[in-house]
């Protein structure tokens, strides 16, 4: 079974909801017979790269709230990751143009470390307090991640490396319906959007897999086909 999770490394609920699904799956029987993939999503894609400013900055001019009520937000944010074990800077934060940590994580996931790198964006993001909003600083992130360095900073020098798999992902997300993240798709059947309590992760993990319908066959009638042992012999 594969589940599809479209979220972006500025979207605080997306780092939350990560580690809500990841505890459903953890205590899944099936677990080892599903594949998760991550799919880019930008919450801000019109951001010009050099656009960075603090959080509450953005928060109070983009929702139109004072500074005491998107404090108040950031808090109650730190409380809800704290729950799930994550730490969380509810003070000091920047908030720009994440195109080119999607563009990175498309490279990581061709190398097999895209789960690595996408825990090394969040953890910088909400978690330490230097900006991830700097090239030498993603570059710094997906070494430690297990990607090469030069790889990673061709990626950043070229704006057109990996873009289209980003756009790709935008738009299928658009296709199926997605508003916002995390939004996550089982099987290309069910979907649960927001960072659900654990509970409901598990819930639509059990019917997913519940549903999943084995391969009829239409005619297994014996007819010549190659195997591990070789191919049948056409008879005389």
């Amino acid at each position: 079974m594969r589940v599809e999770i479209w979220s972006d490394i500025a979207c605080p609920w997306c780092y939350v909801g990560k580690a809500r699904f990841e505890k459903a799956l953890a205590a899944f029987p099936h677990r080892d017979g599903v594949e998760v993939v991550h799919r880019s999503f930008e919450l801000d894609p019109g951001r010009a790269k050099d656009d960075v400013q603090p959080v509450l900055a953005m928060l109070t001019a983009k929702y139109g709230m004072s500074e005491a009520q998107a404090q108040a937000g950031e808090d109650n944010l730190g409380a809800q990751a704290a729950a799930e074990g994550l730490d969380y800077r509810t003070r000091g934060r920047d908030h720009g143009s994440t195109f080119d940590m999607h563009r990175l994580l498309h490279l990581a996931k061709d190398r097999g470390r895209q789960e690595a790198l996408l825990d090394a964006l969040y953890r910088a993001n909400f978690a330490e307090e230097r900006s991830v909003f700097d090239d030498e600083r993603l570059v710094g992130l997906a070494v430690a991640a297990g990607l090469d360095a030069d790889a990673a900073r061709a990626v950043l020098a070229d704006p057109t490396a990996y873009a289209d798999e980003v756009r790709a992902d935008e738009r299928e997300a658009a296709q199926l319906g997605a508003t916002g993240v995390p939004f996550f798709v089982l099987d290309r059947k069910y979907g649960v959007s927001g960072a659900q309590p654990a509970e409901v992760f598990a819930q639509a993990l059990t019917q997913a897999w519940g549903e999943r319908t084995p391969l009829k066959l239409i005619d297994d009638g014996g007819a010549e086909a190659c195997g591990p042992d070789g191919c049948a012999v056409p008879g005389k």
